[in-house]
């Protein structure tokens, strides 16, 4: 086929010998299938933002840090080359998670490297070498639900593990090779600890992925992986070989009154002084 724009500095440069097919085309970005040598990989060509149709792409980048002051600065007041410098973010991102939750023990595409807007990155195939189906592509098992779901709860765990999440987690968004699922599409992916809606987003993952292996195996609705996580998250007590359990329990943890009510005396006392002191500089006056 012919080469697309974006991928032919790439071919210029001999990082890939020729563009074999489109093999998607995403709200954020075009995927082909390129050789690259002996090898198949997929090249993801990220749209421009204008062309982007990613819903909220500013409450994900949220918490995201620029090193650059300039850059940073840029980039608030909208110029054209803060605008160049925020695109240059959102697709760094990507490339950047992807070598983080490799290292995390986290399947996803093995990165190869991103060039101006065009990331080359392993093809996830099936035994035959076909490329491996979405998640909502496929059927199961109950007893294979339940185990790629646990998987699945365990790999997030792990994202959190080094502060992310995906944000836009689904069946449509998982790859399942003969080894189990794959998790893909991570420009989005979210700073756990400096974004406002982590939270939000984290139990939205947990639950679209429950909900699709529910189909096949309806006890996991029961499960609360997300409030487990979230409250294991914010007590600083995840590691990467945590073994979850999918229950919260709520600790009623008794309210001690007394203390309460010491510190409330307290601030009233502070007050108190606070006021005497300023009634007294005014008679001196």
């Amino acid at each position: 086929m012919k080469t697309p724009k974006r991928i032919l500095p790439l071919v210029e440069d001999g990082l890939v010998d020729e563009v074999v097919r489109r093999l998607m085309s995403g709200k954020e970005a075009d995927v082909f299938l390129v050789r690259c040598g002996n090898d198949i990989r997929c090249a993801k060509v990220y749209k421009e933002a204008s062309k982007r149709s990613f819903k909220k792409a500013v409450e994900y980048q949220e918490g995201r840090k620029v090193r650059n002051s300039r850059r940073a600065r840029a980039m608030q007041k909208g110029s054209k080359f803060g605008r160049k410098e925020q695109e240059t973010i959102w697709q760094s991102a990507e490339v950047d998670a992807l070598y983080k939750l490799a290292n995390a023990g986290v399947r996803v595409p093995e990165p190869y490297g991103c060039f101006d807007g065009v990331l080359l990155m392993e093809l996830i195939t099936d035994e035959e070498g076909h490329v491996a189906p979405r998640l909502n592509d496929i059927s199961m098992t109950a007893e294979q639900a339940r185990e790629d779901h646990e998987i699945m709860m365990h790999y997030i765990m792990r994202m959190l593990c080094v502060g992310l999440i995906h944000g836009d987690l689904s069946e449509f968004n998982v790859l399942v090779d003969d080894y189990g699922p794959v998790i893909i599409d991570l420009p989005q992916a979210v700073d756990a600890a400096a974004n406002n809606s982590a939270k939000r987003m984290l139990t939205r993952d947990v639950d679209n992925i429950t909900k699709y292996y529910a189909q096949y195996a309806p006890e996991l609705l029961k499960t609360q992986y997300a409030k487990e996580l979230w409250t294991l998250f914010e007590a600083g007590d995840l590691h990467l070989d945590l073994e979850l359990t999918g229950r919260y329990d709520v600790k009623e943890k008794a309210a001690n009154v007394d203390s309460v009510l010491e510190e409330i005396k307290a601030v009233l006392a502070e007050e108190e002084m606070r006021q005497e002191r300023l009634r007294m500089a005014e008679d001196v006056h």
